[in-house]
C-alpha cells in the first residue's frame, strides 16, 4: 500500500525540519519561527475564505491546499503530530 500524500508531506516537512536545505522554502519557514508560520497559516486562512466567497472551485482547493500545507509546517513547529489532530477529531465524535 503506498503512502497517502498526506503523510508523504508530512515526512518531507519533517525532514526539511531536520535538514535546514538551503533553498528550501519550509526550511525558511522554520528559520523564521513560530510566530512567522503561524501568520502564514492566518493569511492562507483568509485566502480560503476569499476563494470560497469569490472565486471559482479551483482556486478554493489551491488556497485549501496551501492552508494545510502550513498548519502542517506549525504542527511541526511546535512537536505536534497530524494523528493528534485526527485523535482530538476521533474524539469529538464520540
Amino acid at each position: 500500500m503506498s503512502e497517502s500524500v498526506l503523510q508523504q508531506l508530512m515526512e518531507r516537512i519533517a525532514a526539511r525540519r531536520r535538514e535546514m536545505p538551503e533553498g528550501s522554502y519550509t526550511a525558511q519557514l522554520f528559520a523564521a519561527g513560530e510566530q512567522e508560520i503561524a501568520k502564514k497559516v492566518g493569511e492562507e486562512g483568509v485566502e480560503v475564505v476569499v476563494a470560497a466567497l469569490a472565486q471559482d472551485d479551483a482556486r478554493l482547493l489551491s488556497e485549501s491546499a496551501d492552508l494545510i500545507y502550513h498548519l502542517l509546517v506549525l504542527l511541526a513547529q511546535r512537536g505536534l503530530a497530524w494523528a493528534q489532530v485526527e485523535e482530538e477529531l476521533a474524539r469529538r465524535f464520540r
